[in-house]
């Protein structure tokens, strides 16, 4: 080989390597980037939406029991259609970055929410003298009503509205 030639090789063999550096920098920096939001991040944002979602429904269900006026008032107060209590209830706005609702079914809430993993039921406590729960809230919350019902006992709405 001649001078010239060896002298060539040696200046190219710098360049060669930190391309090659740079190649395995950006290689690993993709992998790492395609595992991280592939897997690893939807999965902690579902466990973290799961735990949000629990806690707004627990909050809710807790909200929904406290409206309800004890039965000294109730008795006293009771008309047809007579407003006897109202609560404000304030919840997330979005759980998971999506919209969710909350349902009342009988003596249970649901959380109602598009990911399959998050959302849930839970029971409410409350006295005899409810007959019944219903409405529902979307929207970070809303208000509860409880209401005289003209037979008798007492009707607890969920309700739209500025919580």
């Amino acid at each position: 080989m001649t001078p010239w030639r060896e002298g060539r090789s040696r200046a190219a063999a710098p360049a060669v390597g930190k391309a090659l550096e740079a190649g395995i920098v950006v290689l690993f920096v993709a992998l790492l980037a395609a595992t991280l939001y592939g897997g690893v991040v939807p999965d902690a944002r579902t466990a973290a939406g799961e735990a949000v979602g629990d806690r707004a429904l627990q909050h809710a269900a807790a909200q929904v029991e406290a409206a309800v006026p004890p039965a000294p008032v109730a008795a006293a107060a009771a008309s047809n259609d007579t407003v006897l209590a109202e609560r404000r209830v304030r919840l997330p706005d979005t759980i998971r970055g999506r919209d969710y609702r909350v349902e009342a079914s009988g003596a249970r809430l649901a959380l109602v929410h598009e990911h399959r993993r998050v959302g849930g039921r839970t029971p409410l406590v409350l006295p005899d003298r409810v007959r019944t729960v219903r409405g529902n809230w979307t929207d970070g919350g809303g208000v509860v009503r409880v209401r005289a019902h003209p037979d008798g006992g007492l009707v607890v709405e969920l309700a739209e509205g500025a919580a």
